[in-house]
């Protein structure tokens, strides 16, 4: 074993921070950082963790003219280390917010279809790293959440996050490659100071570290105090954020309207994240507050926030993924057979009816010369059987309790030209058997 100092700190350092996770994954581009910690973990594996399950991704982004080389240097680097290795291609979209932000958004999906059932994914930013994504959150007039930086441990991204290496220096890795002889790539991309983290990197802070040397450490040290008052918020919302709250997951309007401005800013906040939301700048909660959640009830207004949508119904908020339209889809069904909807809406199919006491969604089969189509958009009266009269298909939804949204997305039953169910929701007067007629059970397997 080398006993060289630094060789100890390091795999004592990493074996303190892994503490008893024994599945390991790490995101190994090929260069200092992920060179340093894949070899210092394969020392710790090799010298004192027997059973420390190690294994190497390189996503291969397709970006560079040598990217087919740095492939083959992971290769090469884990075949000598003794660690498997995944290489994932993927497809860089540079307009989902410029190319590093797309670059690193596809590196993370791929992670997350790659990770094993109880593996951790580990990735080798460092204190400098830190200091640098600091200095972006306050570019772009981040609050407490974003000043945060990155953290060291999380579960943000739906599995478990390692940063073992925070606390360490870019000197330190060179420090220990140098002295363990280890090869490693230079991306040519990082010389290019049209990218705001390697501007940074290359013209502000070498200034910055020069005149303060500590900079990095004091700057971690901020995000840091920033993460323990967005964890202390997050225990003293958490109470109001439940009551708020409803099982499908909306946020009530009328139950924030007496809190102060400040308050209900940091409970949407909480909210959209909590389902999944890009996290929004001070504008953009300003204007769910004031065009979405304070709207007319008939105005049906809406923000985006990235891919998602806030609505309101009723009084409460909803977040909501991007629906493709159903307006205008009519499809020909033959009950014979099950029929499949389209946008992942489940299944509709027709059964024999069990018992004089089986009325759920029971309809009259069709009459000579008619036909059945499927379809997604009522309009005019419609007559439902238990209502007195007929109603407007918009005050019909309305009453049901149905969401706008959805009113599009539920399939219709309709003979010829006639509407006759929405299954699970109503059927109409025109659907009722008349001498006997023979029926059968509509039923709508919704996709989960």
């Amino acid at each position: 074993m080398n006993r060289h100092p630094s060789a100890l700190f390091l795999t004592e350092h990493l074996r303190t921070k892994i503490g008893s996770a024994r599945k390991l994954c790490v995101a190994f581009s090929g260069g200092l950082d992920s060179t340093v910690l894949l070899a210092g973990l394969a020392q710790l594996r090799d010298n004192q963790i027997p059973d420390l399950r190690l294994r190497a991704l390189h996503v291969h982004h397709g970006l560079s003219q040598f990217a087919d080389d740095w492939a083959k240097h992971c290769h090469d680097f884990c075949q000598l280390w003794n660690i498997g290795l995944s290489v994932i291609k993927v497809q860089v979209n540079a307009r989902d917010g410029g190319i590093e932000a797309a670059a690193r958004a596809a590196r993370y999906q791929a992670f997350s279809t790659q990770l094993e059932e109880g593996e951790v994914l580990l990735t080798a930013q460092h204190l400098n790293d830190q200091c640098e994504t600091f200095l972006l959150a306050l570019k772009r007039g981040s609050g407490p959440a974003g000043l945060s930086a990155m953290s060291a441990d999380s579960m943000e991204l739906g599995y478990r996050l390692m940063r073992p290496l925070l606390d360490l220096s870019r000197d330190q890795l060179e420090e220990y490659a140098d002295q363990h002889q280890l090869t490693w790539i230079e991306d040519d991309s990082n010389r290019d100071a049209r990218f705001d983290r390697n501007f940074l990197r290359l013209d502000i802070l070498p200034p910055l570290y020069a005149r303060w040397p500590h900079f990095a450490q004091s700057t971690a040290r901020s995000a840091s105090l920033c993460a323990e008052q967005e964890s202390l918020l997050d225990e003293l919302l958490s109470e109001s954020l439940t009551a708020l709250t409803d099982e499908q997951g909306s946020l009530s309007v009328e139950g924030m309207e007496s809190f102060s401005a400040a308050r209900r800013f940091a409970l949407l906040r909480r909210w959209l994240a909590g389902r999944g939301a890009k996290m929004p700048s001070r504008e953009q909660l300003q204007r769910v507050w004031d065009e979405v959640a304070l709207s007319r009830e008939d105005a049906q207004a809406q923000l985006q926030l990235g891919s998602l949508v806030v609505r309101r119904f009723r009084q409460r908020l909803y977040l909501l993924p991007q629906y493709s339209s159903l307006k205008d889809q009519i499809i020909s069904w033959d009950p014979a057979d099950k029929l499949l909807l389209p946008d992942a809406l489940g299944v509709l199919s027709v059964s024999a009816i069990r018992d004089a006491g089986d009325e759920n969604c029971v309809i009259r089969q069709p009459r000579a010369g008619e036909t059945i189509t499927v379809r997604f958009h009522a309009s005019g009266m419609i007559e439902k059987v238990g209502r007195d009269r007929a109603r407007q298909a918009k005050k019909l939804w309305s009453e049901l309790g149905v969401p706008p949204w959805q009113r599009d997305r539920i399939p219709l039953v309709y003979y010829n030209e006639q509407l006759i169910a929405a299954p699970g929701w109503f059927i109409t007067r025109q659907a009722l058997a008349e001498n006997n007629e023979e029926q059968w059970r509509l039923l709508w397997s919704v996709a989960q």
